[in-house]
């Protein structure tokens, strides 16, 4: 199943030409990171949010001359990609399929890590008469968070089942909820924690990545821009040092951790804890099931043409990555 063109349009990456602010500036000390959020703004997710929160992030990233870590928050990985494109980031943690989109349409991007593995999402169908089925998705309309990982999912699920919808509609997540309850749209694209806490409601899910199509899970990278990069070669090995480091005090705090994922995601700590697992914080900065779930995504994605021209991941690394 082909992505319809006006939708592929919407994920291309803008050109790099706005100007950076000056804390661009690579000897400013200031290292400018985006991310993916829409709990509290403008701070770090995940396991590194979690040991920046205990103040031992900013000690380990000293060692590459960071002195200081501004956050800036976006509600899509397009959205991020094009901040990255204007010289407003210096680092970025989001989903691989709008990173791997990225980097094929030539953002100067350089692969540092995978932070996330086995991301789960789900297809939710509308209460009135709504599909049983991804079968029953055929000529229906969709709403999903266009260039995330739960809209590679989505497409992905939608082809093996041999499934053609109407319309494939660009929703952020609180209108997808919106657009179910007044059945506008047939279903929607939803992670995990968003797909619980709308079963709660009394909404089905159809289809689960991880029930029934674990090929499909998601990843979440940190990419560097290689114009930061050029002037601190060291934050490749101090960034990774400094994730590893936030994975094992994650794991060693686990309770800790949720009520903090909880906090930063906006959701009710018991869905958190439901949603949030172990396995999903990897050891290193490139597991074998990591890279395989990625190159799966970057393969689909140069199938959908959305990656116009392939390229290998390891020429995607940033210098010294991986050993």
């Amino acid at each position: 199943m082909r992505i319809p063109r006006l939708l592929a349009a919407g994920l291309l990456v803008l050109a790099a030409t706005a100007c950076g602010s000056s804390e661009a500036d690579s000897g400013s000390g200031t290292l400018r990171v985006g991310v993916i959020g829409s709990g509290v703004g403008n701070k770090l997710t995940r396991a590194v949010g979690f040991l920046d929160q205990r103040g031992e992030l900013l000690p380990e990233l000293t060692a590459a001359g960071v002195t200081r870590i501004k956050v800036a928050t976006f509600p899509n990985g397009p959205d991020l990609n094009q901040a990255l494109a204007g010289g407003s980031l210096d680092i970025g943690m989001y989903g691989d399929t709008p990173a791997l989109i990225g980097r094929g349409q030539g953002l100067p991007t350089r692969l540092l890590s995978l932070n996330s593995v086995r991301l789960d999402a789900a297809v939710l169908a509308k209460k009135d008469g709504g599909p049983a089925s991804l079968k029953d998705l055929e000529g229906k309309r969709i709403g999903v968070q266009t260039g995330s990982y739960i809209h590679r999912y989505l497409l992905g699920a939608l082809e093996q089942a041999g499934v053609k919808p109407k319309e494939i509609i660009h929703m952020y997540t609180p209108a997808i909820i919106a657009a179910l309850e007044k059945n506008s749209i047939d279903a929607g694209g939803l992670v995990s924690a968003d797909q619980v806490a709308q079963e709660r409601k009394g909404y089905r899910s159809i289809d689960v990545a991880s029930r029934d199509h674990p090929d499909l899970l998601g990843t979440s990278v940190t990419v560097v821009t290689e114009k930061y990069l050029a002037a601190n070669r060291s934050i490749v090995q101090v960034w990774q040092k400094a994730e590893t480091k936030a994975v094992r005090v994650a794991k060693a705090d686990w309770a800790n951790y949720t009520q903090y994922v909880a906090k930063t995601g906006g959701y009710e700590p018991e869905i958190t804890i439901k949603t949030t697992l172990k396995e999903q914080l990897p050891d290193e900065p490139f597991s074998a099931e990591g890279l395989k779930l990625l190159e799966g995504t970057k393969a689909f994605l140069v199938q959908q043409a959305l990656v116009k021209k392939d390229y290998t991941l390891d020429s995607w690394l940033a210098p010294g990555a991986r050993p």
